[in-house]
């Protein structure tokens, strides 16, 4: 019995996450209200309320949800670092899987939502930030220590190169989507360029050539 109220308070809540996810996204935090929420999720709102408190903590939970399972993705996506592989190779998978998961048009709606609403709730951009590009760097920064000690590169600080690279990743095909909208995110074969491109940067200021 116990297993089965478990099953369902689970089913529950991913309902109630789905369908807040849908109109937040549709019409903004302000724009989306708890009735609307509890409508769509077909529950009361006093379920609601008893799963999550308030507008905002189910917010947050949206936002955390989202951009981690972006970062679980990348990491499952990408392997780690070995001796044999090269760092080419590492950085241009990486690249190439960050961009593919983060510019599509939930992601970036999220962020434009975040964005929108940091100033009066600083811990939703904490969280977007924490659990997407801080997991990023973090990662990266790892990678590059790893490579730093077998001679691969010269990064004497590797958690600085590796927010350099991530935001010569993704700072401008992100900003330009942002700005301009959904039709603004680059095909697979431009961002594979891109990626190519920061690639050959990176390694032009950090490669052990250097």
């Amino acid at each position: 019995m116990a297993e089965g109220a478990e099953k369902r308070l689970r089913k529950t809540r991913n309902t109630i996450l789905s369908a807040a996810t849908e109109l937040f996204l549709k019409h903004g935090f302000l724009g989306t209200n708890m009735d609307e929420i509890a409508k769509r999720a077909n529950v009361s709102k006093q379920t609601v309320y008893a799963h999550f408190g308030t507008k905002e903590t189910l917010f947050l939970e949206i936002i955390e949800g989202m951009t981690g399972s972006a970062a679980d993705a990348l990491r499952q996506r990408v392997s780690d670092p070995v001796d044999d592989r090269p760092i080419e190779a590492f950085l241009m998978d990486f690249a190439e899987q960050q961009l593919a998961i983060v510019m599509t048009p939930r992601l970036l709606q999220l962020r434009r939502l975040v964005i929108a609403e940091a100033e009066r709730f600083p811990e939703l951009g904490k969280a977007l930030y924490a659990r997407g590009p801080q997991r990023s760097i973090d990662r990266l920064a790892e990678a590059f220590a790893h490579y730093n000690r077998n001679g691969w590169i010269k990064a004497d600080d590797p958690q600085a190169a590796a927010s350099f690279f991530n935001w010569l990743v993704m700072g401008e095909p992100v900003n330009r989507a942002m700005f301009l909208g959904d039709e603004a995110i680059p095909p697979a074969a431009a961002l594979r360029r891109h990626a190519e491109e920061s690639v050959r940067i990176f390694l032009a200021a950090y490669g052990a050539g250097q």
